[in-house]
């Protein structure tokens, strides 16, 4: 069994043409803290050690495809009422997805990215002891 070599944070860089609407939207209205400002890079900070980082870059996508970026909360529902009252249009409200076993909505920043607010419900997903309490006490509520 090969032993894996540590991993101590993790930063996941988009691109953006436009680094002031979406410094708005990340800070503003996701409420992100500002981890690091490069200039023409912005990274901020998701979880404990997990980023988000947009650089602009005139080569970024018009309509970007193919991401995703997940964020797993244990309320989504909490998620989706914050957003919508600054203003977000949301693409799907929070739902189940029993093929997944998550809970799950989507929305797209200003770059077109989708973002989509998810809880898992299922038992083996291990990300987070404190998900794990949570998810136990709430998938009942979900599934009525």
């Amino acid at each position: 069994m090969t032993v894996p070599l540590p991993i101590d944070q993790q930063i996941t860089f988009l691109y953006t043409r436009d680094l002031v609407a979406t410094a708005r939207f990340y800070e503003e209205v996701m409420g992100l803290p500002l981890a690091l400002d490069q200039g023409d890079c912005r990274v901020y900070r998701v979880s404990t050690d997990a980023y988000l980082g947009f650089c602009r870059r005139k080569s970024a996508p018009e309509q970007p495809s193919g991401v995703i970026l997940t964020l797993v909360t244990p309320d989504v529902d909490q998620w989706y009422r914050a957003l919508s009252g600054r203003g977000v249009a949301f693409e799907k409200p929070p739902a189940l997805n029993p093929r997944y076993n998550i809970y799950h909505c989507f929305l797209r920043d200003p770059n077109g990215y989708l973002i989509e607010i998810q809880r898992f419900l299922d038992p083996a997903w291990t990300g987070s002891t404190r998900m794990a309490d949570i998810r136990r006490k709430s998938t009942e509520e979900i599934r009525r």
